[in-house]
């Protein structure tokens, strides 16, 4: 089984990255392959509502001239879909916006492409603002269909400077908690294998 990680943060290996890699290093542990996608010096545009997805029907946005395409095809691929952003202005990163503007309406156009597939939503807060950022990549989620684990608390890190959320000891419990949870629901939800 294998995880796609998604870091909106305009800072690599930042404090969002410190959080995705505490889920992703559970998820490891349980066996899991993981891979950690990182924005950070990459621009995302935003959806251009032509619709030209819905026509096409070949999961690929017509914009190719960013990532997105190699992002759907790689999270397509995948089991599990982590999505992580630093909280700006008391919401998602403009990487993050424009993710799910996309992703959402090339998923939407493919049959939910990304249905059922274990999906949480991972954020990076210096003081306030974390729980609407949660509650965009969340709605995304549920809107694309996913199946959604829990954890012991909502899955944000409190820290400003790179490194900070490593002594927010209870935002690192609930990292690791929430990969554990989704350890156990994407064991729960696999096909069965052919014997």
């Amino acid at each position: 089984m294998k995880v796609v990680a998604l870091n909106a943060s305009a800072r690599k290996d930042g404090n969002t990255a410190i959080l995705l890699n505490t889920v992703l290093d559970v998820l490891r542990a349980e066996g899991m392959e993981t891979d950690l996608i990182q924005l950070a010096g990459k621009t995302l545009a935003g959806c251009r509502a032509c619709f030209k997805c819905f026509e096409t029907q070949d999961r690929h946005c017509v914009q190719k001239k960013d990532m997105l395409n190699d992002i759907l095809d790689r999270m397509f691929l995948a089991d599990g879909i982590l999505l992580g952003s630093p909280t700006y202005f008391s919401d998602v990163s403009a990487n993050m916006r424009a993710f799910i503007e996309r992703c959402g309406m090339v998923a939407t156009a493919n049959n939910y492409m990304l249905k059922h597939k274990a999906g949480a939503a991972v954020v990076a807060v210096r003081r306030a603002g974390s729980i609407p950022a949660f509650s965009s990549m969340n709605l995304f989620l549920h809107y694309m269909q996913m199946v959604m684990p829990g954890s012991s608390y909502w899955s944000l890190g409190v820290g400003m400077n790179i490194g900070e959320v490593l002594e927010d000891q209870e935002g690192l419990r609930t990292m690791k908690t929430l990969g554990q949870n989704m350890a156990w629901l994407m064991k729960k939800i696999a096909p069965p294998q052919p014997r």
